[in-house]
């Protein structure tokens, strides 16, 4: 499993939000990785298994999800940047999505 994971829950319809293009990256912006979330909602394969203690972001291209959905939104991304401060754990980020209000949190 990968060190970050993730997973999105359309609050709005009730469902997972399903083909969610993410990337992780380091806080500075170099990418390390790309997924879709799949249809569960969930990215279990994004990136290494192992990252270093740091800063790091997720970007969920939101826009793109409502789009393919022909509903208007006012987020065309979701940027969450979180710290790893223990490499040895695991970090699962979930975001609760809807068209204009999206929270997230440190899953398990």
């Amino acid at each position: 499993m990968s060190a970050v994971t993730t997973h999105v829950l359309d609050a709005a319809r009730g469902t997972p939000a399903v083909g969610v293009a993410v990337r992780l990256e380091t806080a500075g912006g170099r990418p390390l990785a790309e997924g879709r979330t799949d249809d569960d909602g969930r990215i279990t394969d994004l990136g290494p298994e192992r990252l270093e203690a740091g800063d790091y972001r997720l970007t969920f291209d939101t826009g793109a999800y409502f789009e393919a959905q022909g509903t208007a939104s006012f987020y065309p991304q979701v940027q969450i940047t979180f710290r790893i401060a223990d490499p040895d754990q695991h970090y699962h980020v979930p975001i609760l999505l809807s068209p204009f209000a999206f929270s997230t949190y440190r899953g398990s």
